[in-house]
């Protein structure tokens, strides 16, 4: 029996203190000892991103990163991105747009793709499909999830033009 180590992380706004082996991989934090189950495990090798989550606001495949390493960071799961009386620009896109399909990558599609709009709020198509790099979605394609993504960057870009206008009282 390993050795078990006192983490302390903030997940979804909220602080946790565990007690993991050395070796535990967050995603199984994540699903097994928080209940957070959004957070999916596809292939176990860091290639399909179905584990996606953002520590410090970055995107990470979950299950190759080990809890340990969350210790001190904020992590937001997608059950942290939004909720149904206020869902995220991402979440909406994706209602709106038809970008859900069987729905076991969508978690960590959500996930990488919020982050690339952090990055970069304005992205083109072409921008959009490489930062889905990396996350594979085994159904029918793409189309409604880049959709789904430009809709969420559209979304923020009127956000932010009704916040200048609220402040400046101009609509120019």
């Amino acid at each position: 029996m390993s050795e078990k180590h006192k983490v302390t992380v903030t997940v979804n706004g909220k602080e946790h203190s565990l007690e993991v082996e050395p070796r535990q991989l967050l995603v199984h934090a994540l699903r097994d000892e928080l209940g957070l189950t959004g957070t999916h495990i596809g292939c176990d090798t860091s290639q399909c991103g179905a584990c996606t989550v953002q520590m410090d606001g970055k995107a990470v495949k979950s299950c190759t990163t080990l809890t340990v390493q969350a210790q001190g960071r904020s992590v937001t799961t997608v059950e942290g991105l939004g909720d149904m009386s206020r869902l995220h620009a991402v979440q909406e896109g994706f209602w709106e747009k038809h970008g859900l399909q069987c729905g076991f990558c969508t978690p960590g599609v959500m996930m990488t793709a919020a982050s690339l709009l952090e990055e970069n709020p304005h992205p083109s198509e072409q921008e959009i499909r490489e930062g889905l790099e990396g996350v594979i979605c085994r159904c029918t394609g793409y189309q409604n999830i880049v959709r789904a993504i430009q809709y969420a960057a559209d979304k923020s870009e009127r956000s932010s033009e009704e916040v200048v206008t609220a402040r400046t009282g101009s609509d120019k």
